[in-house]
């Protein structure tokens, strides 16, 4: 499902002479449908570019990235969105949504994307929020004004709301109290059970232990780091 041959990643320095530096080099990974692949290394071995790549934030100076039959490293603008909409799901740690949309409709609106009615993507959303414990008195304010734990978690059921193909999960269980850590572990632990290809970056390290089934270190990809 997800497929990464001979990758390569430079950076312009634009404001140092346009001076340019290898970050990395030679990465590749597979990840087969029901598989979660952890992404380990020191800061700034990067994990996180990587992770970037294969969503089609940061574009690979050479190689291949394979995500559902779509070479994202050569993909046209308009197949990345529709990468993005249908099979490539990325829970970041960070909330983007527009501000005053309804929490409600934040949540279901990937599955709005993909063609569901209203009232089942409603209904789906209900369930992940009320799962993760957001309560329903805050469903119909933005997600803008929420504390950070709780963005953070209407991030994670806008994220598992549609069953994505393939997920990237950057940190998703970082400043979790145990029971919605909990919960999010049994999220991860369903989409492989339905067969998504999980790549992440998991801090978190009995997280890691419990839903990872290997890690890759992607030191071995950076130049000047690999040991």
């Amino acid at each position: 499902m997800i497929e990464i041959e001979d990758v390569a990643k430079t950076f312009a320095l634009h404001n140092q002479g346009g001076a340019v530096i290898r970050v990395m080099e030679g990465a590749h990974l597979r990840v087969a449908p029901g598989e979660c692949v952890a992404l380990t290394g020191a800061s700034g071995a990067g994990k996180s570019t990587l992770m970037r790549m294969i969503y089609g934030n940061y574009l690979a100076a050479s190689g291949r990235i394979v995500v559902g039959g779509v070479d994202v490293a050569q993909a046209a603008p308009r197949e990345i969105i529709r990468l993005r909409r249908e099979t490539l799901g990325y829970v970041s740690q960070f909330l983007r949504v527009v501000p005053r949309v309804p929490t409600l409709d934040v949540v279901a609106e990937p599955l709005r994307a993909v063609g569901v009615d209203e009232t089942a993507a409603r209904a789906r959303a209900a369930e992940l929020l009320a799962r993760l414990n957001i309560p329903e008195t805050l469903w119909p304010l933005s997600p803008t004004t929420f504390s950070g734990g709780e963005q953070q978690r209407v991030n994670i059921a806008r994220g598992f709301a549609h069953a994505y193909p393939a997920l990237l999960l950057d940190e998703p269980t970082a400043s979790l109290d145990a029971v919605n850590r909990a919960v999010v572990l049994e999220l991860i632990e369903a989409a492989k059970a339905r067969g998504a290809a999980i790549v992440g970056i998991f801090h978190d390290e009995a997280a890691r232990a419990r839903v990872c089934d290997r890690e890759i270190d992607v030191a071995r990809f950076t130049p000047g780091m690999a040991a």
